[in-house]
């Protein structure tokens, strides 16, 4: 793993794409956002960070992935790096009902995919003020900016 701190306090991290690696970013965006006296911001792009982070480690376990964090005059600007292909698929948002809420018998078991997931980058949208996604070659950087 490398981390790199620019003069202007910007984060650059490279890892292995780990289940501990979200924890570890959300501590350092904390730290950052704390320096830059923007703590306020602490939960929604720890949350945001959360996201990007899980999204990039699932689409490629056990790879590298990358995060950059800054700041800009007016906004803070989080941008996460993974080698797959795969474009981000935001799931529908819709309104549940106490219907659709049942027990899973299986929801203990290991690898098992109740198919409550996905709901990462509807949160993303919700609270970032911009967010898109760039392709490389490989891979793509998934990016969300919070205004202050």
């Amino acid at each position: 793993m490398g981390i790199k701190a620019a003069n202007s306090g910007e984060l650059d991290v490279v890892c292995l794409a780990a289940a501990t690696v979200p924890g570890m970013v959300r501590a350092l965006i904390e730290f950052r956002l704390t320096e830059w006296g923007l703590r306020a911001l602490a939960g929604d792009v720890q949350l945001i960070a959360g996201e990007l982070v899980a999204n990039a480690i699932q689409s490629t376990p056990d790879r590298e992935i990358r995060v950059r964090f800054m700041r800009e005059a007016r906004a803070v600007v989080l941008q996460v790096w993974d080698a797959s292909d795969a474009m981000p698929v935001a799931r529908p948002v819709v309104e549940m009902t106490l219907d659709d809420i049942v027990p899973d018998a299986c929801a203990l078991d290991a690898g098992h995919d109740d198919g409550t997931g996905g709901w990462g980058l509807p949160i993303v949208q919700a609270l970032a003020s911009r967010c898109g996604v760039e392709r490389t070659s490989p891979g793509k950087w998934v990016w969300a900016e919070v205004a202050f």
